[in-house]
């Protein structure tokens, strides 16, 4: 069987407030599942690792082959539990040491 590679995202909020992990990826999952659809959803193999709320920092990780669908998917995010918001990727990496190095 053949390995799924991953990607790690390092994905920075812009909006009043903070929003919980669960509102987070309920939006993201959302615009993934409004452009793609419920099986595309599904290959991007979607996971939140870690949100930092204090400068609003999330890491995602998505396979590989769905890394430009993700992408895509999330400069569409306009508002996030009811505020305005923007998204914005930071930097992508293929492992979780390596992101954290480059901030």
């Amino acid at each position: 069987m053949k390995r799924v590679k991953r990607r790690y995202l390092a994905v920075q909020l812009e909006m009043d407030g903070v929003p919980s992990e669960k509102e987070l990826m309920d939006v993201i999952w959302s615009s993934v599942v409004k452009f793609y659809g419920e099986v595309g959803a599904s290959l991007t193999r979607m996971a939140l690792i870690s949100f930092d709320t204090s400068c609003k920092i999330a890491v995602v990780r998505t396979s590989l082959e769905m890394l430009d669908s993700v992408r895509t998917s999330l400069a569409c995010i306009t508002g996030i539990a009811g505020k305005g918001a923007v998204v914005h990727v930071l930097a992508v990496s293929g492992t979780i040491k390596a992101l954290f190095k480059k901030f």
